[in-house]
C-alpha cells in the first residue's frame, strides 16, 4: 500500500518548484526582516538575520516541496482528458 504512496512522477516541473521556492521566501525575507527590525532596531541586524534564516528555510522549503510531490496520498489521478 505505501510502496503505492510514493512511487508517482512530480505533478511539477523542478524549475516551476525553484521558481515557487523563491518567489515565496522573498515574501518571507520582508516579513523576517520587518520582524528583526521591529526587535532589534538596527538594520545591519535585521538584514543578518532575516538572510541567515531565510537561505535555510529556502532549502528545506524546495525538499519538502519535491518530496510531496511524489507522495500521490490526496491527489486525483488524471483521467488524460
Amino acid at each position: 500500500m505505501l510502496g503505492d504512496t510514493f512511487t508517482r512522477s512530480p505533478l511539477q516541473e523542478r524549475t516551476r518548484a525553484v521558481t515557487k521556492t523563491v518567489v515565496y521566501r522573498l515574501f518571507m525575507v520582508a516579513i523576517t526582516f520587518g520582524v528583526a527590525l521591529a526587535f532589534t532596531h538596527d538594520l545591519s541586524q535585521a538584514v543578518n538575520i532575516g538572510v541567515a534564516t531565510n537561505l535555510l528555510k529556502t532549502g528545506t522549503y524546495y525538499v519538502y516541496e519535491r518530496a510531496w510531490d511524489h507522495v500521490s496520498w490526496g491527489v486525483e489521478a488524471s483521467t488524460g482528458e
